[in-house]
């Protein structure tokens, strides 16, 4: 049903507020999915206006695609149909912060900076650093599953989130979790809504743990002539007593894309912990990158807010596989990437098995069929992945966003979709399969 309808119009008028529900055209251009053009976007102020607004999409069998601040718009497939952007800026409220217990329970359009900024003056932190994320919402980093370097010690959104409360496609308002570690009861359906893409829930709240922000922390590029060098360092790093909470990998393209010395390739590695700690353990790293051939440079903490330029580019792939095999498969990109003449910077988190590749190319077409199909091909043939996260319509027409996907395991998946969201309103087409 058209969303221009006057009784429809008049109706999101009276859940949201004229201020807050865009009808025109031109207006509505920024919150094009893929392409496709929503007829309104509503702008909802607390979580009874989305359950409101949720009810009337599935009354009116409506297409509604959630949205944070936008900016992971690309991960999955283009929408089969769009009526209604669903944008979440206006959730930004802290609802709940104990720092003794470590946890705070935050409404989703709250930015990763501005809770950075709050948590800061008791010194805890949340430890989920997508690159680029700071401007990011709580609510579209757990939906897209996003994380960064700070994996490496504290794992992603899945350990993070405790409780989530959600709407549901028929308005309904559900809590799940826990707002302590470890109390979970049954399923635990919040963690089932991370990575989910919006298609089973909208997530309105969530209970996140914190940790505490290291008293000290030091950061250093260390540089190698050659993959050989920096794998035989990366294993013995990994193999050493060595504590470090920030690993990631980038070649010579992300490097001169965040404004370091572009070695042919180089791990960025931190240390955090009291003073003396990491003046030890940096000293260690220091005879540990030497032994294999590195050069070692102190950098600013900055740099870790500032990887974002390096996975920049118009197209952005996320492998994932055995972390073994990392820089055997960074290898096989830039390859790949050569032969079509598209430009490339590559950022890995080594210890997980995960790289970021990011491609600038005049013919999407060429590069889907002649470098990402084939990549894709031969991780998948190693029990990997590899997905689309952003890239034009086009390319993930040709290619499917998400890749090949185990049958069995998509009929369950389905199954849940269906439980949730039974009217197919909540992003449909846009996640694994089709769903």
């Amino acid at each position: 049903m058209a969303v221009s309808a006057p009784a429809l119009h008049h109706a999101l008028l009276d859940i949201a507020g004229a201020a807050h529900v865009l009808r025109d055209p031109g207006a509505l251009v920024p919150y094009a999915v893929d392409g496709m053009v929503p007829s309104a976007v509503v702008r909802p102020g607390a979580a009874d206006e989305v359950s409101r607004v949720l009810a009337l999409a599935t009354a009116e069998k409506l297409a509604v695609v959630p949205r944070g601040a936008g900016t992971g718009l690309g991960l999955g497939n283009p929408p089969r149909r769009l009526d209604l952007v669903l944008e979440l800026g206006r959730l930004t409220a802290v609802r709940d912060y104990v720092p003794e217990d470590m946890v705070a329970t935050v409404e989703a359009g709250l930015t990763l900076g501005a809770l950075a900024a709050q948590l800061a003056s008791h010194r805890q932190m949340l430890a989920l650093d997508p690159p680029g994320g700071e401007p990011r919402t709580i609510g579209g980093v757990l939906a897209a599953h996003a994380s960064g370097p700070r994996r490496f010690r504290y794992g992603t959104g899945r350990d993070l989130l405790l409780g989530a409360r959600f709407v549901q496609a028929d308005g309904t308002i559900t809590w799940g979790g826990a707002k302590v570690v470890k109390s979970v009861t049954g399923y635990d359906v919040p963690k089932l809504l991370v990575g989910s893409l919006g298609t089973l829930g909208v997530l309105v709240e969530a209970t996140l743990r914190l940790h505490p922000m290291p008293p000290e922390s030091r950061s250093w590029q260390l540089g190698f002539s050659s993959a050989e060098a920096a794998r035989d360092f990366l294993a013995a790093l990994l193999d050493s007593p060595l504590q470090p909470d920030r690993v990631a990998l980038l070649d010579v393209g992300a490097l001169r894309a965040v404004g370091l010395t572009p070695d042919p390739i180089a791990l960025l590695v931190s240390i955090s912990s009291v003073a003396e700690a990491v003046q030890a353990q940096g000293g260690t790293l220091a005879q540990l990158a030497a032994g294999h051939g590195g050069r070692r440079d102190l950098l600013a903490e900055s740099i870790w807010s500032g990887l974002g330029p390096a996975v920049a580019g118009s197209i952005l792939l996320r492998a994932a596989f055995e972390p073994r095999r990392l820089l055997d498969w960074a290898a096989q990109a830039r390859s790949l990437a050569a032969r079509v003449g598209a430009e490339i910077a590559l950022l890995g988190q080594p210890g997980h098995g995960v790289l970021q590749v990011s491609l600038e190319a005049e013919d999407g077409g060429r590069l889907g069929r002649e470098m990402l199909l084939p990549l894709r091909q031969a991780i998948e043939a190693e029990g990997g992945s590899l997905v689309v996260e952003r890239g034009p319509a086009r390319l993930k027409s040709e290619c499917e966003a998400w890749g090949s996907i185990n049958l069995d395991l998509l009929t369950i998946m389905k199954r849940i979709k269906g439980e949730f969201d039974p009217g197919d309103v909540l992003s449909p087409g846009r996640f694994v399969g089709g769903l």
